[in-house]
């Protein structure tokens, strides 16, 4: 296996085993589900009701609780967008124009398609193009580098969107964790049946 296999392998696993399937199903509540007041979301904005991210710049602190709509198109535009066109001479995207999903079934289309283009661009890199940094683009580090980071980057974003996921079906489909222990006469370690 070449180096760039092995990179793209990496990520490809976690594709494949826990992020693509932990997002089947995802419905247009949990897409724009916010958890708490003040939640950064992908909203319509204009008179063409085209959908934007909120966006602060600089940013606030702390940093808002995000939805998923907002994480996926993070990860879809800042992780993978940007990078697809720098590296591997995909279309520019740029986060001003580009027409982010107003549901989850479109994300989700947007996803798949920005992964299969960042994972066929990593599958194709010679170990001299890992070595130096990209032709284009703001980053000059090796692009073996940058490639750890989005890897990086789409696990942590990946991890958060499966929590907020969690959260919204214990939140509306009920806790069968505490009503199964109830059932049983168990107590948790915090306490709770």
């Amino acid at each position: 296996m070449t180096r760039s296999e092995r990179l793209a392998e990496q990520l490809d696993w976690y594709w494949r085993a826990n992020l693509r399937p932990r997002l089947e199903g995802l419905t247009d509540d949990e897409y724009f589900w916010e958890p708490v007041q003040g939640c950064w979301s992908v909203r319509p904005r204009g008179e063409a009701g085209e959908w934007v991210p909120d966006f602060a710049q600089p940013a606030p602190e702390p940093a808002p609780v995000t939805t998923i709509a907002w994480r996926l198109a993070h990860i879809v535009v800042s992780c993978l967008g940007y990078r697809v066109g720098w590296y591997f001479g995909g279309p520019e995207v740029d986060s001003e124009t580009f027409a982010y999903a107003g549901s989850a079934d479109e994300a989700l289309e947007q996803l798949d398609e920005m992964y299969g283009r960042w994972n066929a661009g990593v599958r194709g890199l010679s170990d001299a193009d890992l070595e130096n940094p990209p032709p284009v683009g703001p980053e000059p580090y090796p692009l073996e580098n940058r490639v750890l980071h989005v890897n990086r980057e789409l696990i942590h974003h990946g991890g958060e969107i499966a929590l907020l996921r969690d959260l919204y079906r214990w939140e509306f489909q009920g806790s069968t964790r505490h009503s199964a222990a109830s059932a049983a006469g168990q107590v948790w370690s915090d306490g709770v049946p």
